[in-house]
């Protein structure tokens, strides 16, 4: 996917580690004062979410809901689980995306998402007969977190994460772990069903946004071809005789009309993707060293000044 000032061709190359964010940042610190000031409100004005989260039944008069749905909570273990989220999965993220593109990421899974969820709620309607699909309100965040999931597995695929006691998932099999537990929920526990469209779209959403369509910055270029972010590539192995079938369609959807407007990297040559994957990752690594070493030094700059006027008091 990303391209960088690369060494030639001929000398060996090593994947780079792209480290993990430290700190939680300001764009997600202000993501979560909505999500809790969404919750707040729901809780002070209780008939305010048939204005707020998508009833299927009342979408069409009510479209505006599309857009503000995925930023309500309607129970504070939503509310806190998707601010811990955000906060965590941002502070990864962002240093590698930036403000804009984070912002850019969290406006269209929502968007997009709350479409595809109230499309399949009125198709479940129709197969099920039930009313509740048509009726119950569905809102949060979790369908952005699912994107997140995604992306995830794009920048830090080892990244560990820690599930439950010493249990730790790596980030490139979370999105088919958080699919697979989630629909296994909707079984038992027949509430959780009206969670499972809003995570299958947002997974689905934030893929097919970050193969085919993000430019990157570093190179121009758009999407993310490597064999290791394709479709089959979010399932095990003996799955492939039945995901890459799937695959195939969508990059004639998508990949080919991207080939010819942009000249994007061709998913048929993966060699040649994970080289420039490799070249990315590379320059990008060099990149977040520099802000961090511009960071060390803005510190050790104010910490000498500090000094200097002790020294200057006594």
């Amino acid at each position: 996917m990303m391209e960088g000032a690369a060494p030639s061709p001929d000398q060996p190359s090593s994947t780079p580690v792209v480290a993990p964010g430290k700190g939680f940042t300001k764009t997600c610190k202000g993501g979560v004062v909505v999500l809790i000031g969404g919750y707040a409100l729901l809780q002070l004005i209780p008939g305010s979410v048939n204005y707020l989260a998508i009833i299927p039944a009342k979408t069409i008069p009510f479209v505006w809901t599309l857009f503000t749905a995925g930023y309500i909570e309607q129970v504070l273990p939503g509310a806190i689980g998707s601010s811990l989220g955000l906060l965590f999965c941002g502070k990864d993220i962002e240093p590698v995306w930036g403000r804009k593109e984070l912002l850019k990421f969290i406006i269209l899974v929502n968007f997009i998402t709350s479409i595809l969820a109230f499309v399949i709620a009125v198709a479940l309607y129709y197969i099920t007969g039930k009313e509740s699909f048509l009726t119950t309100p569905l809102s949060g965040f979790h369908g952005v977190l699912a994107g997140f999931l995604v992306a995830l597995k794009q920048i830090l695929p080892n990244l560990e994460l820690p599930m439950c006691f010493f249990w730790k998932i790596k980030a490139k099999w979370m999105p088919l772990f958080v699919i697979v537990f989630s629909t296994v929920m909707a079984f038992i526990v027949v509430e959780s069903v009206n969670f499972l469209p809003t995570l299958v779209a947002g997974t689905y959403v934030g893929w097919l946004y970050l193969r085919y369509f993000q430019k990157n910055p570093l190179t121009g270029l758009k999407g993310d071809a490597s064999d290791d972010f394709s479709f089959p590539s979010f399932f095990p192995d003996f799955m492939r005789p039945v995901t890459e079938p799937v695959a195939n369609v969508f990059d004639k959807l998508c990949c080919a009309r991207s080939r010819a407007s942009h000249q994007a990297l061709p998913v048929s040559d993966p060699s040649k993707a994970s080289r420039r994957r490799e070249r990315g990752e590379k320059a990008l690594e060099q990149r977040l060293g520099e802000n961090a070493a511009a960071t060390g030094g803005a510190i050790e700059v104010t910490s000498r000044g500090e000094d200097d006027s002790h020294d200057t008091d006594a």
